[in-house]
């Protein structure tokens, strides 16, 4: 707490109204053997004055580093109204909203979530989100079993071009419920799915299809014929999407002849502060034939006696309400604090700001890319389309030449090495709406300075790359 409010007088008259003689006698359960006694180290109290000039110095070593790091959290401009609005008091101390008749107003703001992430995503239905976009992959995994019951094998095929934290985090939830994950390679040249490498499944029994699109590595996957594929050999289709991106490219409800039939994703670009990774949002949508497989919150809206519009919780199948085995969700709450922050930030930008900033984030990226390019070092890895971020190729050893540019504080991109060694010396790099064009001339010209100083301290370089 930033501010505690109690007096010595005050501390006395609680305990004397409980009959205790001092705070240490509400503890006295506790066996001696546990206790710690006194906490030797323990350096003396500060004022508040002190502390927060402690831990503004504290923070201020960190820096305030140029950010061209994406991989599924992104540095947006987040209006000011966005987050004076969330932290009122009537939305920063609601919680969970079964009380309809007394929650009118986060349940309302709830159902224009929904409809928001319904539009964006070309479903029919939407959640109250979930906990962020990893789980909410694991959760459309879940639905899709459930909800194929022509499907026996509860195999899914999960492309390598998908976030590796949300193949991990999919695994860890799914493996001990008898659900196979069955990652399928990308292309080398274009690093995308391609429909080909599918071919060895056909007539097999597939539950589901994951799609992420853009991809981990930005690039845009063949959505139509990935999804056209799927739904021939019976197979549900879970798309994964930034929400951004939905504002230019088609939405999954409309990918091939019928839509996907799950979407779901990461919230954090809809006016979510990057916030050392956390916490964010998941979203899940879907289409209406599959509503009573989604887990989670969903609201409805309704009319009372009066003819007067009311919102309400419904087609909940949640561990709260009925036997936990038979539950589709065991989540205990939801993020519904950033969930009206997303809310508001939809609402201000409108469907045409939203664009504008997927516009310029998109240029932004292009032009990162053209800049740090032109040195004969760097060159873009793959042949396919990109949105948003792409990776780049460098000639140098990649760890020698991010040491430096972090010491210049910069965050140069995401390493590849762990999630994809076979691609060497990979960088995924991004640029926001935030970077400015002054931003990128300054990452380009650090780059070119470390570039040429290794090369004339005669630092190995790789083979020439084609």
């Amino acid at each position: 707490m930033p501010f505690i409010p109690h007096t010595d007088t005050d501390i006395r008259d609680m305990l004397d109204a409980i009959g205790a003689s001092d705070i240490d006698q509400l503890f006295d359960e506790i066996p001696a053997s546990l206790r710690m006694g006194e906490l030797s180290g323990v350096p003396d109290g500060m004022t508040e004055q002190e502390i927060s000039r402690l831990m503004h110095e504290r923070a201020g070593q960190d820096g305030s580093p140029l950010c061209f790091m994406g991989a599924g959290a992104y540095d947006h401009h987040i209006p000011a109204a966005v987050w004076e609005i969330t932290t009122r008091g009537e939305f920063y101390s609601a919680y969970t909203p079964y009380q309809a008749e007394a929650s009118q107003g986060t349940l309302q703001l709830l159902y224009e979530f929904q409809t928001m992430m319904a539009g964006l995503t070309g479903m029919d239905v939407s959640n109250a989100s979930l906990y962020d976009g990893a789980s909410a992959l694991a959760e459309a995994a879940l639905m899709a079993v459930r909800a194929n019951r022509k499907s026996k094998s509860r195999r899914i095929l999960v492309p390598t071009t998908v976030h590796p934290h949300y193949r991990k985090t999919a695994h860890t939830i799914v493996k001990n419920q008898g659900i196979e994950l069955i990652e399928v390679p990308y292309c080398s040249d274009g690093g995308n799915t391609v429909p080909e490498s599918l071919a060895h499944f056909e007539g097999e029994d597939i539950t589901a299809l994951v799609i992420q699109h853009p991809n981990f590595f930005g690039v845009l996957e063949e959505v139509d014929a990935l999804t056209e594929w799927a739904h021939r050999q019976g197979a549900l289709v879970i798309a994964i999407a930034n929400p951004v991106s939905l504002a230019l490219l088609k939405p999954p409800g409309e990918w091939g002849g019928q839509g996907a039939d799950i979407a779901c994703g990461e919230g954090q670009p809809l006016g979510v502060p990057m916030a050392a990774g956390g916490p964010y949002f998941g979203y899940l949508c879907c289409k209406q034939p599959l509503v009573r497989q989604m887990p989670g919150r969903i609201v409805g809206r309704t009319v009372d006696v009066d003819g007067r519009d009311g919102y309400t919780l419904t087609l909940q199948a949640r561990e709260q309400h009925i036997r936990r085995s038979r539950a589709t969700s065991n989540i205990c709450t939801n993020q519904g604090l950033l969930v009206t922050a997303a809310t508001i930030h939809m609402s201000l930008l409108g469907a045409d700001g939203l664009a504008n900033v997927a516009r310029a984030c998109h240029a932004n990226t292009q032009a990162l890319v053209e800049k740090l390019t032109e040195n004969d070092g760097v060159r873009p890895l793959f042949s396919q389309p990109t949105f948003h971020e792409t990776v780049l190729q460098f000639s140098l050893p990649l760890a020698g030449v991010l040491r430096p540019l972090y010491a210049h504080n910069l965050l140069p991109g995401y390493d590849l090495s762990q999630d994809y060694p076979e691609l060497g010396d990979a960088l995924l790099v991004c640029a926001t709406e935030m970077r400015t064009a002054a931003d990128i001339e300054l990452y380009a010209d650090h780059l070119n300075r470390i570039i040429d100083s290794q090369l004339a301290a005669g630092r190995p370089v790789q083979p020439k790359m084609a």
